[in-house]
């Protein structure tokens, strides 16, 4: 198993009793793998990493290759899960830096900004680049609007025969209007299943396809889903730590009145993935006036901006912790003569060593002094099969725990009320 879930730093007045919630559990485990709760139209990803079509992987794999060597930079044109977990993967696997001899990967179609949207179409003007566009509707605003553009600018740079060849589309099987797009134009296509919704979508060729272009094998990814699928299969409370850390969650929140859950890393290439488990988590769960608020911050930069409120603000909040225990890389605190900032006594000592005596002090002081609860992942080290393992850790226990809450995981009703307010003011027939 790569990935361990501690409570050690949660106390134990603040503890959920296992014993007292094992049928419960179990029950809505089989809920899950019945497909019998709200929602449950939408279960596809627990068994997708088994039934995945491997046709259709094998042309992802052969596709990324040739942009890879065709094309500088691949443009992903997709907003929230349409892009969230392939921009989340690929920043954990590649770093924060470009990287010499790789596909530079840029989004657009995320925002309604002009002024991100006309530096991304500025940088790439001159640029040898790709396009994936990933909408099921191929009616979504921000995406829709933006792909009209890249469109454009593909088919004045390489004509239309060669902009056929820069595009590929991720959506509906059958229909929508990207489908028939697509279908007309002669893009090469990949399915979104319609029984997988978009923040589960990372295992589909929604991440898939940018991850492979980005030069990240996806083999090895899908592999670390397949292992946590079997992992996290079982209804038993006291073995799957996915179901353990879900029921956690719902007791810090509906007996202990925390209504906050900040998660955090010591990684600055984990930055996207706090982001991707923001929307997993606060779309699935945000309904019916209830749910926990998700937070996020990068340890230990954001000790010195958000540290004091954690230590000793209201407690509203705890915490969930990823520590990652192997580096992909490390560098050492060289020997200065005249030890003028005092910090020869960390000579010759590794970042990696430090940065966790910074974890290990921090855990202490915020759980100890700040009597806030801390839950502990810790992964062993950051590649595709782990961070897919991580993906499908936090996706198995978001549907345990919205199920806990009485909630839909798998809808998202709100989010349709601030597009209708939108459209109606842009004069959008209908509306």
């Amino acid at each position: 198993m790569s990935l361990k879930v501690s409570f050690d730093y949660v106390k134990k007045d603040h503890m959920v009793s296992f014993e007292e919630n094992k049928e419960r559990v179990s029950s809505i485990d089989k809920m899950i793998n019945e497909r019998t709760g709200e929602g449950h139209e939408f279960l596809g990803w627990v068994d997708y990493p088994v039934n995945y079509d491997k046709e259709e992987f094998e042309r992802i794999i052969k596709k990324a290759e040739e942009f890879r060597n065709k094309y500088d930079v691949l443009v992903v044109c997709g907003i929230g899960g349409s892009y969230l977990g392939a921009r989340a993967a690929i920043d954990a696997c590649n770093g924060v830096m470009p990287k010499r001899g790789r596909m530079q990967v840029l989004y657009l179609g995320n925002t309604l900004d002009p002024n991100y949207s006309h530096e991304i179409l500025e940088y790439i003007k001159d640029r040898n680049f790709c396009v994936c566009v990933i909408s099921k509707s191929g009616t979504t605003t921000e995406t829709s609007v933006s792909f009209r553009i890249l469109k454009e600018m593909l088919e004045d740079k390489y004509g239309k025969e060669g902009a056929r060849d820069a595009i590929v589309a991720v959506t509906d099987k059958e229909k929508g209007a990207l489908k028939s797009l697509a279908n007309t134009e002669g893009y090469e296509t990949y399915v979104l299943p319609d029984d997988i919704g978009g923040r589960f979508s990372v295992m589909t060729p929604v991440g898939l396809f940018p991850i492979a272009c980005a030069g990240i094998d996806i083999r090895a990814f899908m592999k670390g889903l397949q292992d946590a699928r079997e992992e996290y299969s079982s209804p038993d409370i006291y073995k799957n730590q996915a179901y353990q850390y879900a029921l956690q969650r719902n007791n810090l929140y509906e007996k202990l009145n925390y209504h906050v859950e900040m998660i955090a890393s010591y990684e600055m290439r984990l930055k996207t993935i706090n982001e991707w488990w923001k929307q997993l988590f606060d779309e699935s769960e945000g309904k019916l006036n209830k749910a926990v608020l998700t937070t996020s911050a990068t340890f230990t930069t954001d000790l010195h901006s958000l540290g004091q409120f954690i230590q000793e603000g209201s407690k509203i909040l705890y915490e969930t912790i990823i520590y990652v225990d192997n580096p992909s890389y490390d560098v050492t605190v060289p020997f200065d003569r005249d030890d003028l900032d005092g910090l020869n006594y960390l000579a010759g000592k590794n970042l990696s060593y430090i940065n966790r005596k910074a974890y290990e002090g921090t855990l202490k002081a915020h759980s100890e002094t700040g009597n806030i609860p801390n839950i502990c992942i810790n992964l062993d080290k950051i590649d595709a099969y782990n961070i897919a393992y991580l993906f499908y850790f936090f996706m198995k226990a978001c549907a345990m725990s919205a199920y806990l809450l009485g909630v839909n995981p798998f809808n998202q009703p709100g989010v349709e009320v601030y597009k209708k307010n939108m459209f109606h003011l842009l004069g959008k027939k209908g509306y």
